[in-house]
């Protein structure tokens, strides 16, 4: 399968290149040419099928003929065969919701499901092919630490994480800082998530850096991982509907970058029966007033709240959606991006507004309504949220069918979990431990020179080429 990119740039590309290049040249977001549509029969049997059977069937036709068959099932099996749980993303019932736990893996955070593969998937290409890569990503909290988990020790690859100092969770912070392996750096800078987004953009888009430096991605905006997380939603339909063609469901999902419910939204327009898609937002509520008004406008700061890794302004994802919301027409999403640039927002047109409330249902939650959900969860069955979970079964409440996704263990947020239920949730074996350990960070300002002397700097140490 050939990708493109939303800005018209660049077309014709295969898949390893459109992983490893992670952003077009031409500064837009990769998107494969056109989506399989997968039928009743397809259905019936993916419903029977393990998750890493599914994996190798949804990964297939975007991968193609570039990595043989039975490769890729190595790299499924390798990239899962750490996950706690046997199911690797379990459906289960608790606090009187149908949850999807994606908090099985080795950050306990639903990152893993795609940093994991993407990881391997970047050492496989690597041997194969050659050269090396220095992995550059900015993450609100769980980002980081899965693809640090995903790709430390790994034979040519480097990986720089930036997060923004103070606002990510003690936990969290540790989780990317604790680890000391020789190809791990990892930079806090001293602004806000959208800063650090900001920053890796821009390195991104400096072309002559980005080649002379051998970068790639790892953020949402990495193809790799959206089809990862597409897999658990073929998963959790099957787990529910009995693999019943003409049972649909719903899906509830904390987001703050667009790429997890974006996931979803690509499974539904592949065939996978989604009768509502709902984008679940905290008062950073962008995407939410977007599908109420038409309007995607950012407010004068980021608000700080319980749910940290959804306190975002500027969505990742959310170009790739625009590109499909408008039918592959790349200049309208150029024109429209160049709106948001120039004059801090962009409206889509009522036909479009239209469209967009016919694929999503959006809610927000405030931090008093995400600890009285996790609370209210708590007391009816003794289940325990995390905060952005929390945020999601609020969206869902009133929905007898839907699904909601658990995008981290409640102990990484044992703050949060604390005011709401009086005591934390009991620590999963990844986290014990992580506050004793010793920790290696670089702290910086948050601007792009600094952060590219950084790099340049800590390359040249290691005696990388470029």
């Amino acid at each position: 399968m050939h990708y493109l990119s939303t800005r018209g740039g660049v077309t014709g590309i295969g898949f390893a290149d459109a992983v490893t290049m992670g952003l077009a040249t031409d500064g837009g977001l990769l998107v494969p040419a056109e989506l399989p549509r997968i039928d009743a029969a397809t259905l019936r049997t993916w419903s029977q099928l393990s998750f890493q059977e599914l994996a190798l069937e949804v990964f297939t036709p975007f991968v193609g003929d570039e990595i043989p068959r039975e490769d890729l099932r190595a790299l499924i099996d390798r990239s899962y065969a750490g996950f706690s749980h046997p199911e690797v993303t379990p459906v289960v019932e608790g606090g009187g919701a149908r949850i999807l736990e994606l908090f099985h893996g080795p950050t306990a955070a639903f990152k893993d499901v795609a940093l994991q593969f993407l990881g391997n998937l970047f050492e496989y290409l690597l041997a194969r092919d050659g050269g090396e890569l220095n992995i550059v990503g900015a993450t609100s909290g769980d980002t980081g630490s899965a693809a640090i988990y995903g790709v430390r020790g790994k034979a040519r690859i480097r990986v720089f994480i930036l997060h923004p100092k103070g606002r990510v969770s003690p936990i969290q912070a540790r989780q990317m800082t604790t680890v000391l392996d020789d190809n791990v750096h990892n930079i806090a800078v001293e602004g806000t998530f959208d800063d650090a987004q900001r920053i890796v953009k821009t390195l991104f888009g400096d072309l002559p850096f980005k080649r002379s430096h051998h970068l790639g991605a790892v953020n949402s905006i990495n193809w790799a991982r959206i089809l990862a997380q597409m897999v658990y939603y073929f998963y959790a339909w099957g787990r529910v509907s009995g693999g019943d063609p003409e049972r649909a469901v719903s899906f509830s999902v904390p987001t703050g970058n667009f790429g997890d419910v974006f996931a979803g939204y690509l499974a539904r327009r592949m065939g996978l029966p989604v009768r509502r898609l709902v984008i679940a937002t905290n008062r950073n509520d962008i995407l939410t007033r977007f599908v109420d008004s038409g309007v995607y406008a950012a407010e004068s700061q980021v608000h700080r709240t319980l749910s940290p890794a959804m306190d975002i302004q500027l969505a990742s994802n959310f170009e790739r959606y625009l590109y499909f919301l408008h039918d592959g027409d790349c200049a309208r999403v150029r024109m429209l991006l160049e709106g948001l640039r120039d004059g801090g927002r962009l409206e889509v047109d009522a036909e479009h507004h239209a469209r967009v409330r016919a694929d999503f249902d959006a809610r927000a939650a405030s931090d008093a309504e995400t600890l009285e959900q996790i609370r209210a969860s708590y007391e009816h069955d003794g289940y325990i949220l995390c905060p952005h979970t929390a945020v999601g079964v609020h969206a869902a409440r009133g929905m007898d069918d839907a699904i909601c996704l658990a995008t981290a263990h409640p102990a990484k947020f044992n703050e949060a979990v604390e005011q709401a239920i009086g005591q934390g949730a009991p620590l999963p074996p990844p986290l014990q431990g992580l506050m004793e350990r010793e920790q290696r960070c670089v702290e910086l300002p948050a601007t792009v020179e600094a952060v590219k002397s950084e790099i340049e700097r800590t390359l040249a140490a290691s005696g990388a080429s470029a």
